[in-house]
């Protein structure tokens, strides 16, 4: 329901379906010479000069019935159509009589000045990504964003909506499907100088990029004696969503927790993800941002430009006196949702939102449980390997001594996420077995 309708057709957007098409025909060309090529040694024939597979001229004329390859090919001489050509003829036309094609990264100029924003007016979590962006682009030209439709289409999640109008198309840079390339491109645009953002479509799909981001984002600081800086922001939606299938509702952060060298953040207000993306960008070290799909359209007020959030301070949601909750993400708002209850059952719980997942904010977690004695930790993250298994022995190894009852976590199933609706409410944490397991402790310590 937060996906966001197609923009309306312009010239570039018809270029790249004419290129989509014919690479696509090109891509299947490929396809069936292979599978030709396979044939053929199977068969025990073998390529001759002239290009045609080696046999009795009977068996030739057998062969090119059968053959795919030379059944298009047939109907492309008769047809007249040129793959080739069909790519190059609109872009070579664009160059020649658009301005779309902004050179040297230069957007065309403004015919109107620039309205005054309005920072009293609340936003949804995508625009406040949007301005934070917009805002660093315009305070520093080594900052550009790179991934899948963030140009034209404007993203996904509408985040980059019509940035390429402002800054170019060489800032706002669209990429083909390749996260291990985009990525690997933006570690050496980062290590000459620029502040690239990368954002993947699907967080699930930077697993393609993993490579890039253990061995290149997290380590080249170190490997290279402090030669070179990796400041890049890999930043994207995750978590589970309303029916997306297993595929698309992957919870990663412990993937990239393990990483040494790289931040991870998440983000849960449009006014802190705003807040704490201006500090990613402008941070010298690589960050992962973690952005939840269904907190896009989260609607609240959001700083102006100067507010910077640090990225390794966790948030106190709400004070309480009772039981410390550490949470992240979506999981603020179930627990939330459950505080309602617990009040309303005579306890008073103190809420901590982590936001930085590596860094952990001990500090803060420390002041907490030296009051409360007790510790609950919910994620949407696994259970085997999650956050919460992490955070939960960093506590027990520190502050034993603080605690009054081992730290439970409330983590999502270790299971492959559902596209049932049914079955996928029942994977992750909901609000009454937050009210569950905060009673239960209580009773315990009584």
């Amino acid at each position: 329901e937060m996906q966001r309708s197609l923009l309306e057709d312009s010239p570039m957007v018809a270029v790249r379906r004419n290129q989509q098409r014919s690479c696509g025909l090109i891509a299947a060309l490929c396809a069936v010479a292979c599978g030709v090529g396979l044939v053929g040694a199977a068969v025990g024939l073998t390529p001759s000069a002239d290009g045609l597979l080696g046999a009795s001229s009977s068996r030739i004329t057998l062969q090119q019935t059968k053959q795919p390859m030379m059944t298009m090919r047939s109907f492309l001489q008769q047809t007249g159509y040129n793959p080739l050509q069909a790519m190059r003829s609109p872009l070579l036309e664009q160059q020649r009589s658009s301005s779309i094609l902004t050179p040297n990264a230069v957007a065309p100029e403004l015919l109107e000045a620039p309205t005054k924003t309005d920072f009293s007016e609340p936003r949804f979590m995508w625009q406040s990504l949007r301005e934070a962006i917009d805002e660093e682009m315009e305070r520093d030209p080594n900052v550009m964003i790179m991934g899948e439709d963030v140009g034209h289409y404007g993203g996904s999640y509408k985040v980059t909506t019509d940035l390429y109008k402002k800054f170019g198309e060489m800032r706002i840079l669209d990429t083909p499907i390749c996260e291990n390339g985009f990525t690997g491109m933006a570690v050496g645009a980062a290590m000459t100088g620029l502040r690239p953002i990368v954002e993947g479509m699907n967080m699930g799909f930077l697993l393609l990029a993993f490579n890039q981001i253990s061995n290149n984002c997290g380590m080249l600081h170190y490997t290279s004696g402090g030669q070179y800086k990796v400041p890049v922001v890999i930043r994207g939606p995750g978590g589970v969503g309303r029916q997306l299938g297993a595929e698309h509702s992957q919870r990663l952060e412990s993937y990239f927790q393990s990483i040494p060298g790289v931040q991870l953040v998440a983000v849960s207000t449009p006014r802190n993800a705003k807040a704490l993306l201006k500090a990613a960008i402008r941070s010298d070290n690589p960050v992962v941002f973690f952005e939840h799909v269904l907190l896009y359209n989260l609607k609240d007020q959001v700083g102006g430009p100067d507010e910077v959030q640090s990225l390794e301070k966790a948030e106190m949601v709400k004070e309480g006196k009772d039981i410390t909750i550490l949470t992240y993400g979506r999981m603020r708002y179930t627990v939330m949702e459950a505080v309602k209850t617990l009040q309303a059952k005579g306890y008073d719980p103190e809420v901590i939102d982590l936001i930085s997942l590596k860094p952990f904010d001990l500090h803060t977690i420390k002041n907490s449980i030296a009051k409360t004695n007790k510790a609950i930790i919910v994620e949407e993250c696994m259970l085997t390997g999650g956050i919460g298994a992490s955070l939960s022995a960093e506590i027990h190894e520190r502050f034993f001594d603080l605690l009054d009852h081992n730290v439970i976590r409330l983590s999502s199933q270790d299971v492959p996420t559902a596209f049932a609706l049914e079955l996928e409410a029942a994977t992750i944490v909901q609000p009454e077995q937050v009210v569950d397991a905060v009673e239960k402790v209580m009773t315990s310590c009584q």
